[in-house]
């Protein structure tokens, strides 16, 4: 095996990112010396050309990839070498692989495996006859040649024993052939079609019920509906398969192996082909479809999962004011908590709404008099079982109170429930129930979603479509990414902060974040970034990582509230004395700043980039990118999903985007849902083009099924948009199964016999 040069993925990736090799080298190198993506994006601009998270993650991930597949390669030279059967030609194949499917097929031959029925005819000493197979002579008699291979005591019996033996020999060299595998992969990707079947056993109708007799392109389904079709499997209701046309690849097969009509071997070498083809290549090739598709699908839905999560965490704070949460409950009780501006709990306290009239009324004072108590500035009402009645409940009380200027605003639970019950739940309120520490949860969220919900799993939050059916590796990978990358773009205060919420900060990590809470408790507040380097285990890089992004509200130096970097203070400090005014009077001044020439203070170190970064950031100092806060207004005469009319317009909230359209909470305790056709007049070819969670979107209603509690909403203006599509024809009964002549349908056969 001849040596390799050194492997250098930074050319290939930059081609395939379409980005300049000076950058991707830049954040390769960046990243190895321990730098995190939302630092490199926002404080190294000028090294990397301006990469975004998204590109500096984007190379990341394949620059890790192609490490690994390196890898991958030069195991499989050795492997092979080990054998004594790598010759020049082969490396120099195995050298020219750019895809994972291209080294493992060529691999494939020499990999160690089970033993097969190949392997045992070859063991029978049959080699030689599946080589006159695949030579396909012009002369000979293959019963008559067989013949000399019949010996019982190998157990082969007689001619046709030995004539199968070798097909058997002949039909996996078929199959392991990378000319065969590689034209295969690229007719089922283009051709293949995806079916599904009801599985033996299935009576009568299921919520898989559209998919009982199901075919699409593989090359055209979108991913949440091979997703649903595969749950479906999974379920055990359905059977799913892929159908292509058999015979063009059969008959390509046979042109590859030099397939001789005129040759008395020519029968042997197509019932082989078939056979190979049957039982070898159709289930890998199928199978490989499929994963490549879960694969596509996976990412796809981890996306939209993504998309909706970030939209959630960036939603608009109501702020540092207080707050009354409340957990409705119907048997229980309503569960009130009063938090002050900095989520401090202050009281709770519980109402009942289904108790006699005596007891509302008694209800009704105490929560009168303990929101006189706190005067909150709003009331969160979740927005689960009982939230509209809890909702009403508040208002009429606030109307009686003479407390108008106090705001109810209905609010997601989705994940509260998780997170009450949870260890961190109980850590930080260990003396209260369950469902108060959900009340605070709801009024935190209100205050501030960001730190509120990075105390959830991500999956718990109830923003994504078929979650629960995708790689959760990539989904934990992914949603942590958009967690880190929120948290970071708003930046998070140092001294009121929570574990959970410091742990994202760029270089910090949970076991820093619980130094730096503990420090904070023993010590008292920071009044300076840097006496974060005071916090046991928390080094100077940590510090450079994490300082940017971390606010002190207060602070004697006014940069240690915003987003300026520490390494750049001398810098902003010098502009204010060439401004000859103070670092005080320059930060937040307009018109002072509009003096800054940024081109005077470019040098070999700091660009236009970071310059423009710094003046806008003193410009408005620790700014949050969040949108101002705007409650949602639900119709106070719809309550249940039995107000609902048909035609009736109604305001409504996003709170999930998915593939094939968006569901909206329209306060009736059950989200509607506004397929893609029904999102604009234009069309829409994906979602999240037109809104994304949080967003508020005027709707109509256009059916209620309420057997099955599903609202159908539109946003179109009414007559206007494209035209309504063809409803989807549900079958009655199980249908017939055919196939196409020439078609492999792995299905069909045995459907028949049912």
């Amino acid at each position: 095996m001849s040596e390799t040069a050194a492997f250098d993925p930074v050319p290939g990736l930059a081609r395939e990112l379409g980005l300049g090799a000076g950058p991707v080298r830049t954040v390769v190198q960046l990243l190895g010396e321990g730098n995190t993506v939302p630092f490199i994006a926002r404080y190294r601009k000028e090294r990397t050309s301006g990469l975004d998270e998204t590109q500096i993650r984007a190379i990341e991930e394949r620059h890790a990839f192609l490490l690994e597949f390196e890898k991958r390669r030069q195991k499989i030279l050795t492997t092979i070498n080990e054998q004594g059967k790598l010759t020049p030609e082969l490396e120099a194949s195995i050298l020219a692989c750019t895809t994972r499917a291209e080294l493992e097929d060529l691999y494939l031959p020499y990999r160690p495996k089970r033993r097969t029925r190949a392997t045992m005819a070859r063991e029978r000493g049959l080699e030689p006859l599946a080589q006159r197979i695949l030579e396909q002579p012009r002369e000979g008699d293959p019963a008559a040649e067989a013949r000399a291979f019949v010996n019982p005591e190998k157990d082969v019996h007689d001619v046709e024993a030995a004539l199968a033996g070798a097909r058997d020999i002949v039909a996996e060299t078929v199959a392991e052939d990378a000319g065969v595998r590689r034209r295969v992969r690229d007719v089922y990707a283009r051709q293949g079609k995806i079916v599904s079947h009801v599985a033996r056993g299935v009576e009568g109708p299921t919520k898989f019920q559209d998919w009982y007799d199901y075919s699409e392109p593989a090359s055209t389904i979108p991913s949440h509906r091979y997703l649903a079709v595969a749950r479906g499997e999974s379920e055990e209701v359905l059977k799913i398969g892929v159908e292509v046309e058999m015979e063009p690849l059969v008959s390509h097969i046979l042109a590859r192996f030099g397939h001789a009509p005129a040759s008395p071997f020519a029968a042997q070498l197509r019932e082989a082909v078939e056979d190979g083809f049957r039982r070898l290549v159709h289930p890998s090739a199928e199978n490989e479809l499929r994963s490549g598709l879960k694969t596509r699908s996976d990412g796809a839905a981890v996306e939209v999962f993504a998309r909706n999560l970030e939209s959630l965490l960036l939603a608009a704070p109501f702020g540092t004011r207080p707050v009354v949460g409340v957990d409705p409950g119907l048997r229980t009780g309503c569960k009130c908590a009063a938090v002050d501006r900095t989520g401090t709990f202050l009281e709770n306290m519980t109402f009942n709404l289904v108790a006699g009239d005596a007891a509302k009324e008694r209800g009704r004072a105490d929560l009168g008099a303990f929101l006189a108590r706190h005067r909150p500035a709003a009331v969160a009402c979740g927005n689960g079982t009982g939230g509209r009645e809890a909702e009403r409940f508040v208002r009429e009380t606030l109307e009686s109170a003479g407390m108008r200027d106090v705001i109810v605003v209905s609010v997601s639970e989705s994940g509260a429930s998780v997170y009450s019950a949870s260890p961190l739940a109980v850590e930080e309120f260990p003396d209260l129930d369950v469902t108060v520490r959900g009340a605070i949860s709801i009024a935190h969220r209100l205050q501030d979603p960001l730190a509120e919900l990075v105390k959830i799993d991500p999956k718990s939050i109830g923003v994504g479509q078929y979650q629960h059916d995708v790689s959760q590796t990539l989904l934990a990978r992914k949603l942590d990414e958009v967690v880190e990358s929120c948290v970071n773009r708003v930046g998070v205060e140092l001294n009121t902060a929570s574990g959970p919420l410091l742990s994202r900060v760029a270089g910090i990590g949970p076991a820093l974040a619980r130094s730096i809470v503990e420090h904070r408790q023993g010590k008292g507040a920071f009044e300076r970034r840097r006496q974060l380097l005071d916090v046991p285990r928390l080094g100077p890089k940590a510090y450079e990582q994490a300082a940017g992004f971390l606010r002190i509200r207060g602070a004697d130096n006014p940069l240690d509230d915003s987003a300026v970097h520490p390494e750049r203070y001398r810098l902003v400090q010098g502009i204010a004395r060439d401004l000859g005014v103070g670092l005080k009077d320059l930060v937040g001044s307009t018109e002072i700043i509009s003096r800054i020439d940024i081109c005077r203070y470019v040098d070999g170190e700091v660009g236009e980039p970071t310059l423009r970064d710094i003046v806008e950031e003193l410009r408005k100092p620790g700014r949050d990118p969040r949108e101002d806060f705007r409650p949602p207004e639900f119709r106070e005469d719809v309550q249940t999903i039995s107000d609902l009319e048909q035609g009736m317009q109604l305001e409504g909230v996003v709170t999930n985007v998915t593939a094939f359209g968006a569901f909206v909470d329209v306060g009736v305790h059950r989200d509607g849902l506004v397929h893609i056709s029904e999102l604009s007049d234009r069309f829409v070819r994906d979602a999240s083009e037109v809104v994304k969670v949080g967003d508020r979107l005027r709707v109509r209603v256009i059916d209620v099924d309420m057997d099955r509690e599903r609202i159908s909403l539109s946003a179109r203006s009414e007559g206007g948009g494209r035209k309504e599509p063809p409803a989807r024809k549900r079958p009655e009964a199980r249908p017939e199964v055919t196939k196409k002549p020439g078609t492999y349908n792995p299905f069909a056969d045995a459907l028949k016999k049912r």
